[in-house]
């Protein structure tokens, strides 16, 4: 990509406007969560029938990645930003006004494309900036998406309190985003793609190294947001109440950590951290699954959380620093692997629980998260 170089008052408001945009991502991702039990019960789906439905998020996040990177590539990534977070937003309404089955899945593949693209594209504007502040300031978007889906969840719950049906909620939450992203488009940074160069590459050599890191990462995320509840009921014999917290404490430590994940990075190193990250990871992993008090378990959760909190921002960081390869391309190259991992946790989970037990499936992915470990010199930088 080639920069155009910002003015100095104008740098720090398109810092403000591509934290913005990490918050509305996980704020409308998180906004849609929230409400899958209401959407359900309103459709009439069975468990089954809900579990295929859901699949069309999925489809559309795998097949946005690399047209995404082929786009911004070609484009730059904030044209591709606006038309891409814009979408998400109006899709929103539509998962509520889905009159079935099948158009509620039809209306979660556009949601998760736009979703997915507007994630690849606003790493992209993350890249760049960082970029220009010379220091490391990529843990801190990757915090505002975190707090997005924090603040996105709250407002789900509060909509549910109050008696807010679905659709009224989608709307008032679309019209709130995207206005808001209204305002933050204005001030992204203008990256002018650079002629030549491949517009799509398979994860190979490092960009595969990095893929597997974040491979490993969200398939532990998906294990917690998937399971963490049912393994603190079901294993550690805690109250249904408490095994709600598991996956709340591991998210708050994902946030709190990647807050301070850039000051850590700078004084660290991105090696160590991860290295660190990785080995924290298992350990809350590991100490979760041995033990049988509720308080050790939350303990292994927070663990775990500030264990993974800093690895995408820090390999979406390495990616966007490869040469020869467009940012945009090498970020969808391995989110590809990441989302992969994020989305084949869960069920992997339950094969091996099936098989197994339910501790074994965690302790597989503590092994994952010390392969973190292995592949963490991967990211030190390229001068």
């Amino acid at each position: 990509m080639s920069t155009t170089p910002s003015k100095p008052d104008t740098l720090p408001l398109a810092r403000a406007a591509i934290y913005l945009t990490f918050f509305i991502c996980g704020l409308v991702l998180a906004a849609w969560v929230s409400r899958i039990p209401a959407i359900k019960q309103h459709l009439g789906l069975s468990a089954g029938e809900l579990g295929l439905v859901l699949a069309g998020a999925p489809i559309g996040l795998v097949l946005a990645m690399p047209l995404t990177g082929w786009l911004i590539a070609r484009w730059g990534s904030r044209p591709v930003l606006a038309g891409a977070a814009l979408g998400n937003c109006t899709t929103l309404p539509l998962l509520a006004l889905a009159p079935s089955g099948w158009t509620l899945a039809l209306a979660l593949f556009v949601f998760g494309f736009t979703n997915a693209a507007t994630d690849i594209a606003m790493n992209a504007q993350a890249v760049e900036a960082e970029k220009r502040y010379t220091r490391p300031i990529m843990s801190s978007f990757h915090a505002l998406f975190s707090l997005g889906g924090l603040v996105g969840a709250a407002l789900g719950g509060a909509a549910v309190a109050i008696g807010m049906a679905p659709l009224p909620f989608f709307v008032w939450m679309a019209l709130g985003s995207g206005l808001l992203m209204l305002w933050a488009i204005r001030h992204l940074l203008e990256v002018r793609p650079l002629a030549g160069g491949p517009r799509f590459v398979w994860p190979r050599g490092v960009l595969l190294g990095l893929g597997l890191i974040v491979f490993c990462t969200g398939l532990g995320e998906g294990a917690v947001a998937d399971w963490s509840a049912v393994f603190m009921k079901q294993e550690v014999g805690s109250s249904e109440a408490v095994a709600a917290l598991g996956f709340g404490a591991f998210s708050l430590a994902m946030v709190v950590g990647r807050l301070g994940g850039d000051a850590l990075i700078y004084r660290f190193g991105p090696v160590a951290l991860a290295r660190s990250g990785g080995l924290l990871a298992a350990l809350g992993f590991v100490a979760t699954l041995t033990t049988s008090r509720p308080e050790v378990a939350l303990l292994g959760f927070v663990m775990v959380g500030l264990g993974y909190c800093t690895l995408f921002p820090l390999v979406f960081s390495a990616a966007g620093r490869i040469p020869g390869v467009q940012p945009g391309v090498a970020l969808a190259s391995v989110a590809t692997l990441g989302y992969l991992g994020f989305l084949a946790g869960p069920p992997a989970i339950g094969l091996i629980a099936e098989a197994a037990s339910l501790r074994a499936s965690f302790a597989v992915v503590a092994g994952l998260a010390l392969v973190i470990t292995l592949l963490a010199g991967l990211l030190h930088p390229k001068k």
